[in-house]
């Protein structure tokens, strides 16, 4: 109780020191807090931050879960306004470490095996640490399968901080009942629905306790560029080493590279640029619509760059702790959604929003048109390589919204990660043309599913079946022209029905006769 009355106490007075009640603006419901809310805002010293970089600031101070909360509410872009989002895009996930031992006690206990007896080397300094976990570098004894010898490896250790259970439901319970207060005092929370954005929220912080889903993430990512790359794939995935990895701790293979956001190193070491951009666009589509899981989490701080003469210039992807996955069904939409937009066909957008049901199919087709065009045609005063379409997503999203749109989470999802995609191939060639580049996997991708290129893949999908069934089908129609046993059963037993029934009716007949006789005899005796 004491904690958590401190914790709320360090909140107020963040939210007191970056005028965080600002963000409700004038639109408070009832009149006394009203009051008191102009009174705060008539006498408390103007804060010199916009509303965004001001929340920005407030949820870093607060620390590991509001840093989270607030990267979360950045793939929002169906509830949240543009420059909030755009400012939380930017929060910093650095955090101190916590002390070694616990690091050593936390994975002994959950391996269930002394330090030295897991690890050739193991280095108590952590390398890198953030708000859920932090980084140790190791070395393990590696069974190579092929050549089937022992190799030793050098390991990433990735630990969860201790004690996060506990202050996850405390911070979440703080926030539950600042969601209610909020609900209750501001006419716009019932659009924004602030405490299902808590619970949606309590369900990513849990899926991020578990550090065996972020393994298997890694390693359904690591197959999929492996099952569709001809070549070596654009994109390296380190190894995951199942058998030291936990719910708390996941060791995967050690990759070195240079941090993508040090445009300077990489060109002093000859890294092509304008190939490295093009690269992130096609491998952030291909893992979309090639794929339909995709990492989300393309941030400066999770990609590297391979300088090793094996790999040279080639993306190397870190945390996979959030993850997106479209179905068929949206990706078929969404691509389509973007062809339609660059043709600048908006009835096409319009009524695939309708066909999808991300809009109801009441809504009235033309006023939706008109809106998407008012939202769409002002990017086309640019060149296409200044458009984004990160932000042209962002902006159909929100226009739709007076529409009663009904977004899935993983179409959000995937676009902040456009935004990021985009804004690392930017840093990185200011004149990179996102369009030029995305729009022949689209083409392809459609061409695929509905063309004659659809008809092949699917064809050569089926021809192992067809091989199967077809020395068959001479047997199957004979069979189906002969009579079959069950039909010979059914058949005699319709004939034995028949003639029992032609027996019964025989039977009726005669006793029926019979009692008419014997009536007949006895009015003839009893007249006469």
């Amino acid at each position: 109780m004491f904690k958590r009355l401190y914790r709320l106490g360090k909140i107020i007075s963040t939210i007191w020191q970056f005028r965080l009640y600002d963000l409700l603006g004038q639109k408070i419901e009832h009149k006394p807090y009203k009051w008191a809310f102009g009174l705060l805002k008539k006498y408390h010293k103007p804060t010199p931050l916009n509303r965004g970089e001001a929340l920005r600031r407030a949820l870093e101070s607060l620390g590991p879960i509001f840093i989270k909360f607030g990267q979360v509410l950045s793939t929002r872009s169906d509830l949240v306004p543009i420059d909030i989002i755009l400012a939380l895009s930017n929060l910093q996930d650095n955090v101190p470490p916590f002390e070694s031992k616990l690091a050593i006690e936390i994975i002994e206990k959950t391996l269930r095996k002394p330090i030295n007896q897991l690890f050739n080397e193991f280095n108590p300094n952590p390398v890198a640490s953030a708000s859920m976990a932090q980084v140790h570098i190791g070395s393990i004894n590696y069974l190579n399968p092929k050549t089937n010898e022992i190799e030793i490896k050098k390991a990433a250790v990735k630990v969860l901080r201790p004690n996060m259970q506990m202050t996850i439901e405390t911070d979440l319970a703080i926030m539950r009942n600042l969601a209610y207060w909020i609900e209750k005092l501001w006419v716009d929370a019932k659009r924004l629905k602030p405490q299902e954005i808590i619970n949606e929220f309590d369900i990513y912080l849990h899926n991020e306790l578990d550090l065996m889903l972020e393994a298997a993430n890694a390693s359904q990512l690591a197959r999929n560029m492996r099952q569709n790359s001809t070549t070596n794939p654009l994109i390296l995935v380190p190894e995951i080493y199942f058998d030291y990895c936990s719910t708390q701790v996941l060791t995967m293979q050690w990759m070195d590279g240079v941090q993508i956001s040090k445009t300077k190193e990489l060109e002093i070491y000859g890294v092509d640029r304008k190939k490295l951009a093009r690269d992130g666009v096609e491998i952030f589509f291909s893992q979309v619509f090639r794929d339909g899981f995709f990492h989300a989490d393309m941030h400066p701080g999770n990609i590297l760059v391979n300088v090793e003469p094996e790999h040279f210039g080639k993306y190397i992807a870190l945390d996979f702790g959030i993850m997106g996955g479209l179905s068929a069904f949206d990706k078929h939409y969404l691509a389509h959604n973007f062809l339609a937009f660059f043709e600048r066909d908006y009835r096409k957008v319009a009524l695939l929003h309708v066909e999808s049901g991300w809009v109801p199919s009441t809504v009235n087709i033309a006023s939706l048109e008109n809106a998407i065009r008012a939202c769409c045609e002002p990017y086309f005063d640019k060149p296409l390589k200044d458009i984004s379409l990160g932000l042209v997503l962002m902006r159909l999203f929100q226009t739709a919204k007076q529409f009663q749109l009904n977004i899935q989470p993983q179409l959000v999802l995937l676009q902040k990660t456009l935004l990021n995609v985009e804004s690392l191939g930017r840093d990185l060639n200011p004149e990179l043309d996102l369009w030029k580049t995305a729009k022949p996997i689209l083409q392809r991708w459609v061409s695929e599913q509905i063309g004659i290129r659809s008809f092949v893949k699917t064809f050569k999908e089926e021809a192992p079946l067809w091989g199967k069934l077809l020395p068959q089908i001479p047997r199957l129609i004979h069979e189906k022209l002969q009579p079959s046993k069950k039909d010979l059963i059914l058949e005699a037993l319709l004939v034995n029905q028949q003639k029992l029934e032609g027996k019964i009716n025989t039977c009726i007949a005669f006793v029926t006769g019979c009692i008419l006789g014997i009536i007949l005899i006895f009015i003839y005796y009893h007249w006469i």
